[in-house]
């Protein structure tokens, strides 16, 4: 039986900067821009938000920041920062406080100038005690771990991995807002310089700036918007671990259990869902999450990207803007999925658009493999 809270509130309004690549503008500045374009989108004032929802890599006290920089003085504020499955963590604390009567206007958004600061990740990560005297080249390292033990267990090829790339470049194509849309070929990816076996620079996500943001109201509300609202579902997060030496299974993560709390929560199961937008920071993970999200069994996930399934045209579509392999990665990749869960809820995604989808799975993924949200929504005739 689905939860209570299901369908209780919606998304009404989503905006993102109008590129990826924006010097001169820091942080706040990006995701200043994108409120004041979601706002737009969701026919409201800036003024009208009171319900604040942040996370960044460059501001220590994310809500307070940017409540100034907006002119905020919200009633309700989460700052929470779990990695870049934090916005999609978000959808829950601001869908339980908008029932709850504590906000009118939720707003949950993000900046970030990583590229324009010399595409280095800027974070305020902690130092990874247990690991940092072995001089770790992180994230990557981690993530080149978990590809090499499913590789070893399930025999999962560096091909099946390309797969991945290929398909999100292949969506790209069809997206004029993709950061990258040149041809992509397996042999392409195979051929890129290696960074971390058995991860090369193709089976990594891109290092862009951007900002993107998400208005949501309660259902009541959201009859009257302006755009065809989107409702959330189900919404659920889990955790392992912090530190990628401190993961149970290194082909196993939290998605199992955030992907059951989110289909038990919204009454649905994988088989109802039309699409995902799955956070891509390296090609592994597609993989991982198709199979921990029930989409195909465990070791399963190489054989069942391939063949441009997951690609246009294929069974399942994933990652239809092109994903952070391909379209943006401003350090933080989450929010830009769930978005375009949106978009193609709408059926606003031009060519790359899907026919007809109801129902859209975004997961978010932070730290190495650390964190795991899990998010349903659904149109209007899913309630």
């Amino acid at each position: 039986m689905a939860h209570e809270l299901r369908g209780r509130a919606a998304i009404i309004g989503i905006g993102t900067t109008p590129g990826w690549e924006n010097p001169g503008m820091n942080s706040l500045d990006q995701l200043a821009v994108a409120v004041s374009a979601a706002c737009d989108d969701a026919g409201i004032a800036v003024s009208d938000i009171d319900g604040l929802f942040a996370a960044t890599l460059s501001e220590f006290f994310p809500k307070l920041s940017v409540a100034e920089y907006l002119g905020l003085r919200p009633a309700y504020m989460d700052g929470t920062n779990i990695g870049g499955s934090s916005f999609v963590g978000h959808l829950l604390p601001a869908l339980m406080a908008l029932d709850a009567g504590l906000c009118k206007v939720a707003c949950i958004c993000y900046g970030s100038d990583q590229r324009s600061q010399g595409a280095r990740l800027k974070s305020l990560s902690e130092r990874m005690n247990w690991e940092a005297d072995f001089e770790p080249r992180s994230p990557i390292s981690g993530y080149a771990l978990a590809t090499a033990r499913h590789m070893h267990e399930f025999g999962t090829t560096r091909e099946q991995l390309a797969e991945v790339a290929v398909a999100a470049r292949a969506w790209a194509r069809l997206n004029p807002q993709a950061y990258v849309r040149d041809a992509l070929y397996i042999e392409d990816v195979l051929a890129s310089r290696m960074v971390s076996d058995p991860l090369s620079l193709l089976d990594c996500c891109l290092v862009t700036d951007g900002g993107g943001a998400l208005i949501l109201v309660r259902a009541d509300r959201a009859r009257d918007s302006r755009k065809p609202a989107v409702y959330v579902l189900g919404a659920a997060s889990a955790t392992t671990h912090r530190q990628i030496s401190s993961m149970p299974d290194l082909t196993r993560t939290a998605a199992a259990a955030s992907g059951a709390r989110a289909f038990s929560m919204s009454g649905l199961r994988p088989e109802d869902v039309d699409l995902l937008q799955l956070y891509d920071a390296f090609t592994i993970n597609p993989i991982l999450f198709l199979e921990d999200l029930g989409f195909c069994a465990k070791g399963e996930g190489g054989p069942f990207v391939s063949g441009g399934r997951i690609a246009p045209g294929g069974a399942l579509p994933v990652n239809t803007n092109g994903g952070g392999l391909s379209c943006c990665h401003p350090g933080m990749y989450g929010i830009f999925a769930l978005i375009e869960a949106v978009t193609q809820l709408r059926g606003d995604a031009g060519d790359r658009q899907v026919a007809e989808p109801s129902i859209a799975l975004a997961h978010g993924n932070g730290g190495q493999l650390s964190s795991q949200v899990t998010a349903l929504l659904g149109t209007v005739q899913t309630l």
